[in-house]
């Protein structure tokens, strides 16, 4: 099983075949859609005239890589930032992991292990990392002893939480509510305080 989003069929490929473009949809999936996000990597891919490679990305100049970015439809609502976020993970895939992005998941001797590699990236806080290694598990086969727990609740194999959980319309329709509802609570908490 893979990810299927409601994105340009060729994107769900590039996603499914390439670690790469898939940890870049992670990386660019904050403050946009998670269809923008895992949408990107093959924008990106089709502007730079191939597949995605971390240490083409990694030493490219930064404003080059901004001005790509940013191009319209610029590939994230933060080109600059998000430019730049691209890069550093890709610094530290070539520099831990031969460039190779697959590497970072592979052979990890637990769930925990994983979950460490992954918030050791720029930008991967704990909930985004456990929100990858729930995609990894589910939709990719990645399951070291313990994933689960080590993804916490989005590890759970009912959850309607995040793209982990995407599989079709209607489990995307699960996953909006589950993100509407959580917003709700949050604006609710905070008009509390």
């Amino acid at each position: 099983m893979t990810l299927v989003l409601p994105i340009d069929p060729e994107a769900n490929q590039l996603l499914a075949r390439d670690p790469l473009a898939l940890l870049v949809g992670m990386v660019l999936d904050q403050q946009v859609s998670m269809e923008k996000a895992f949408s990107s990597p093959y924008v990106l891919a089709q502007r730079l005239g191939h597949d995605l490679d971390a240490r083409e990305l990694a030493d490219f100049d930064p404003e080059a890589l901004v001005a790509i970015f940013a191009q319209p439809p610029a590939l994230h609502r933060f080109p600059k930032a998000m430019a730049a976020r691209v890069q550093e993970v890709c610094r530290v895939l070539v520099e831990r992991y031969d460039g190779d992005a697959a590497r970072l998941w592979m052979d990890p001797a637990d769930g925990r292990e994983l979950l460490g590699r992954l918030t050791a990236l720029p930008g991967f806080g704990r909930q985004k990392a456990q929100i990858f290694l729930a995609l990894l598990g589910k939709r990719f086969g990645v399951q070291p002893p313990g994933w689960r727990e080590a993804a916490g609740h989005y590890g759970d194999p009912e959850a309607h939480r995040s793209v982990a959980d995407v599989t079709d319309a209607e489990s995307l329709r699960l996953v909006r509510e589950y993100k509407q509802q959580v917003k709700a609570a949050a604006k609710a908490g905070a008009r509390a305080d």
